[in-house]
């Protein structure tokens, strides 16, 4: 989980967030891989990373190299779990969608806990 996501006792909400994630962003504090949130789509990451805007041949972002195809996503907001893979091979993993991963586990966590603090 990012610094962005809590502060001392405080949970911040998603219109907070994907303002201070867009600061520290434009500031170059936050890579854009690690936020939470998804300035495009105005949501949390995961709930619209299966979303074409998402997939990037040239970074390898939700994109199998070898089969020239764009991964799956599953994510499963019950159980917090995400999982990207290639409909074709089965694998297709890079370090970008190893990052996308992460950030979607953490975004749903601090989602969970700004529900719960709300």
């Amino acid at each position: 989980m990012t610094a962005t996501t809590t502060t001392p006792n405080r949970v911040r909400s998603l219109p907070v967030l994907l303002a201070t994630e867009d600061d520290a962003e434009d500031m170059g504090l936050l890579a854009p891989d690690d936020r939470l949130t998804c300035h495009v789509h105005g949501r949390w990451i995961h709930q619209c990373v299966a979303s074409p805007a998402h997939v990037s041949p040239v970074t390898r972002h939700r994109w199998c190299r070898s089969c020239r195809t764009e991964l799956a996503v599953a994510v499963d907001e019950l159980s917090l779990t995400v999982a990207m893979s290639c409909p074709r091979c089965g694998h297709g993993g890079s370090a970008a969608t190893t990052r996308l991963t992460a950030a979607c586990r953490a975004s749903l966590t601090a989602e969970r806990a700004a529900r719960q603090a709300a």
